[in-house]
C-alpha cells in the first residue's frame, strides 16, 4: 500500500479521534446533541480549515466531504454510547497522538508543495495539528491544552521541523514523513507516560531581606501591645 493510502486512511482515524475528544469535551459541559456535533466537527477538521484559508487554497472538506460524514457520525455514535459504557481514556490520548503527528505531517507537506517558506510549512503544520484543540476549549470555556504545561504544540513543531530538514538533507520524502510521525508521536506518548511537562511561567518576586520576617513580626507584636489597654 503506498505512504499516500496510508496517511489518507491514518488521517481519517485522526479525524474521528480529535472528533471523539471535542465530544468529551461537551459531555464535560453538558452540551445537547447539537452543541455536541459542533465541538465536535471544530476539533476535528478547525486546524485544516485554518491551515487552508490562511495559505488560500480550497478548504480540504470542501473537496471531500467524506470528513463531514466521519465526523457527524463518530459525534452521533459516541454520544449515545458514552451514556452507557466508559470509554478509554488512555488509550484515546494515544490515539490522539497519532492524530497530531499525521496532522502536523500533512500540514507541512501542504505548504511544502505550495512553495512556502520553511516557517510558514513549519507554522501550518502546527496550526493543523493544534488549532482544533485551541476553538474546542475556547468554545467551552477552557484554557486550551497548548497553553498550559503539556507537550503538545512542541512535538508538532519538532516534527514539522524535522521534516523539513530530512528532506533537506536528501532524504526520500516517505521515510521523511515516517520518521517525523514517529518523533512526533513518540514525544507526545512520553509526555503522557511519564507526566513530562514545559517549565510554567512564573513572575520574578525579590527574596525578603534578612531580618525582614522578624521585623514584621515584631511590628505587628508591638502594634498588638500598643492596643491593650
Amino acid at each position: 500500500m503506498a505512504l499516500v493510502q496510508i496517511l489518507h486512511y491514518l488521517d481519517l482515524i485522526g479525524t474521528v479521534v480529535f472528533a471523539i475528544t471535542g465530544l468529551l469535551a461537551a459531555r464535560r459541559k453538558q452540551l445537547d446533541l447539537f452543541g455536541a456535533i459542533v465541538i465536535a466537527m471544530v476539533t476535528a477538521i478547525g486546524g485544516g480549515t485554518m491551515r487552508d484559508l490562511i495559505i488560500d487554497v480550497p478548504v480540504f472538506w470542501t473537496q471531500d466531504d467524506l470528513y463531514i460524514y466521519v465526523v457527524v457520525i463518530s459525534a452521533l455514535l459516541l454520544f449515545f454510547l458514552a451514556r452507557y459504557k466508559r470509554l478509554p481514556v488512555k488509550m484515546l490520548l494515544f490515539l490522539d497522538a497519532l492524530g497530531l503527528a499525521v496532522f502536523t505531517v500533512i500540514g507541512t507537506q501542504k505548504a511544502m508543495a505550495l512553495g512556502f517558506s520553511d516557517p510558514i510549512a513549519i507554522m501550518t503544520g502546527i496550526m493543523t495539528g493544534v488549532v482544533g484543540g485551541v476553538i474546542r476549549d475556547v468554545l467551552v470555556g477552557e484554557v486550551p491544552l497548548v497553553f498550559r504545561k503539556e507537550i503538545y504544540a512542541t512535538a508538532s513543531f519538532v516534527g514539522a521541523s524535522l521534516l523539513l530538514l530530512l528532506i533537506q538533507w536528501g532524504v526520500a520524502t516517505d521515510w521523511a514523513v515516517v520518521v517525523s510521525i514517529i518523533v512526533t508521536l513518540s514525544m507526545r506518548v512520553f509526555a503522557i507516560m511519564f507526566n513530562i511537562e514545559l517549565p510554567v511561567f512564573i513572575s520574578y518576586r525579590a527574596p525578603e531581606p534578612p531580618g525582614a520576617a522578624i521585623s514584621t513580626n515584631d511590628d505587628a507584636s508591638s502594634k498588638s501591645d500598643s492596643t491593650k489597654p
